[in-house]
């Protein structure tokens, strides 16, 4: 637990005492999860609207699991950064006041490399892709390299694939030269949009709207779904479709919380998870093609379909980046990855 202290920086270790209180506060006590001896409480935040992926099936998780045990365990599920943001519940769920999360991938570079094979541009070329090396011993692997910080992996949720969208057509990378970029929180992100020449601004997916909206930044890269829902496609008059990324979540609970459980409700948790990562993964492609055809209908973002050629010269230009992050990453892991 130190080295997690030690890791966070003071100003952090203010938010989360605030934060705590808060959860005290709504849930009349903190008590690692247990809410009486024989009951359990599952607070489970996340910052994208209920509709999207995440939001699906994290509202399909808590259902499951209820529906199986009906007096001993609740699933308090928080959409939309109702609770906190990614940040802050990465903090807490180290240190116990919250027991489930599912951040994206890009958000764990503080705390291990390895899942920046995620971020590296043009890896995968389709959900099934990257399902099939989640699914491979180099990707189930991924599930335990940070058990020791506070963060037991079950599972990978998928988004989607990533499009970027901007103030003008951006049909080749020097078309985003000298933009403004929203990233997550990820230096792969960061180097791939350096490689285009733009301007990387790493910022919170709640923030972003407002950003676009008032100028701060000029462009952003995201699934269908979050810019549909987020409704950045208000803000951004093209959307170019160039399925360039991977935006996916690392499904975590506390390890201490995880094992104070009793083994048969531990067991059932655990498969109502299975069952839910199954149904929301499958749904995921579906619902980002519902919300891509909301953009196209909706008369205030136009969708920009690049040719072979064009798509190469975006390849082409962030190539560099697997060779930059191939150490950090594990050129066994990348190779992997990209044999599939």
């Amino acid at each position: 637990m130190q080295n997690l202290i030690d890791f966070w920086n003071h100003a952090r270790i203010v938010t989360l005492v605030a934060m705590t209180l808060m959860l005290y506060a709504c849930s009349g006590g903190m008590d690692g999860g247990q809410t009486t001896q024989d009951s359990y409480l599952i607070k489970f935040p996340h910052v994208t609207a209920p509709g999207t992926p995440k939001g699906q099936t994290a509202q399909r998780f808590k259902e499951l699991v209820e529906a199986r045990y009906p007096d001993r365990v609740s699933v308090e599920v928080y959409p939309s950064s109702q609770l906190m943001n990614d940040d802050d519940s990465l903090e807490a769920l180290a240190f116990g006041e919250i027991q489930m999360i599912a951040v994206s991938l890009s958000k764990f570079d503080r705390l291990t490399q390895a899942f920046q094979i995620f971020d590296l541009p043009f890896l995968f070329s389709d959900l099934n892709k990257v399902e099939e090396f989640q699914a491979s011993p180099a990707g189930q692997d991924l599930l335990n390299v940070i058990t020791d910080k506070g963060f037991l992996g079950l599972a990978f949720w998928h988004n989607g694939m990533k499009q970027f969208s901007g103030p003008e057509p951006l049909r080749i990378p020097e078309d985003a030269r000298g933009l403004k970029f929203r990233i997550m929180e990820s230096d792969v992100l960061q180097a791939q949009v350096q490689a285009i020449g733009g301007n990387p601004q790493k910022m919170a997916l709640g923030e972003v709207y407002q950003a676009l909206q008032t100028g701060a930044i000029d462009a952003q890269e995201n699934t269908w779904s979050n810019i549909f829902s987020s409704k950045f496609f208000e803000v951004q008059p093209y959307v170019m479709e160039t399925n360039h990324g991977y935006i996916g979540y690392f499904v975590a609970v506390n390890p201490d919380f995880w094992g104070s459980l009793p083994e048969d409700i531990r067991s059932g948790v655990e498969e109502a998870l299975k069952e839910a990562t199954a149904w929301g993964n499958a749904q995921s492609e579906q619902i980002n093609q519902e919300a891509r055809q909301s953009v196209a209908t909706s008369g205030r973002s136009e969708i920009v379909t690049l040719n072979s050629e064009e798509l190469s010269a975006w390849r082409e230009s962030m190539a560099p980046v697997w060779q930059q992050f191939e150490e950090q990453i594990g050129v066994e892991r990348i190779e992997a990855a990209a044999a599939l």
